[in-house]
């Protein structure tokens, strides 16, 4: 899990963990953060290079995630209390203002962000869980206590790796996969996965529209057309209800950043940057 060398892996204290963030971008140019959701910020990794002349760019790992220490339980876990971590971490970071990009539930965190903090310039949402889309079957069974209790992490590890292959549309090579799931060998980050599989509730997404609307943060959505987890139609409807949102469509399944990572960086900024 070593970041390439175009990356700089750094950490903050918040309220006593150390999180990790991948960082890239002068400390002068305007701030994005970036989040993830059931992945990590590998995710972000296809398009920060290109983002890197214009913005100054956080792809921060919640805790028990990634590299990051600490580790997530279901209270932790949920879309306001996750929303929560990263105000905290903006403001370690020194952050007032900041744009923000989320990608699966790290984009209903960033709609949360968007909503309530006042603090949101512009977001960006790709292949984001939004009003009722989620949590979907392989996720939401985790709220049930027994499942989380009889799963081991070579039993969630197997199932992150099969995801994995299906949330991208090319052929990641078996050094890839390894990177992206190499987080969930470990007990604690498997146990913090589970805890954010648990505490998936599309109630947090379905509540947000009436202030979603009255913030007009403008917004764009990049979607992965062929995602199989969050369908375009969410995506497509959002687009229609929230005002100062557009949409912007490109070949990929649930990470198009690995398939259309040109593409989807350029989008992000004509949004961002203008």
């Amino acid at each position: 899990m070593t970041a390439p060398p175009y990356l700089s892996r750094e950490t903050v204290d918040v309220n006593g963990i150390t999180l990790s963030y991948l960082a890239v971008g002068s400390p002068e140019a305007s701030p994005l953060l970036l989040l993830h959701g059931t992945f990590w910020s590998r995710v972000w990794q296809p398009v920060l290079p290109a983002l890197a002349g214009q913005l100054h760019c956080m792809a921060l790992d919640f805790p028990g995630f990634g590299h990051s220490e600490g580790e997530l339980g279901v209270t932790e876990a949920s879309i306001p209390a996750l929303a929560r971590i990263v105000l905290d971490t903006a403001d370690a970071l020194g952050l007032d203002r900041f744009a923000v990009a989320g990608h699966d539930i790290g984009g209903g965190v960033a709609q949360h962000l968007a909503a309530h903090s006042g603090r949101v310039t512009r977001m960006v949402l790709i292949n984001a869980v939004m009003f009722d889309s989620w949590p979907v079957p392989a996720v939401g069974k985790f709220r049930d206590p027994a499942v989380r209790a009889a799963t081991d992490p070579a039993d969630l590890l197997a199932a992150r790796t099969k995801t994995m292959q299906l949330a991208v549309d090319r052929q990641l090579a078996t050094e890839e996969i390894d990177d992206y799931v190499l987080p969930w060998r470990s007990p604690t980050r498997a146990r913090s996965w589970m805890a954010m599989a648990a505490a998936a509730d599309s109630r947090y997404t379905r509540q947000l529209l009436p202030a979603l609307t009255a913030a007009a943060v403008p917004t764009r959505l990049i979607w992965g057309r062929g995602d199989d987890f969050q369908k375009v139609s969410f995506a497509r409807h959002f687009v229609t209800v929230v005002p100062s949102s557009d949409l912007i469509e490109v070949a990929g399944k649930h990470i198009p950043m690995e398939d259309s990572p040109q593409k989807i960086a350029a989008a992000m900024l004509e949004h961002l940057v203008g």
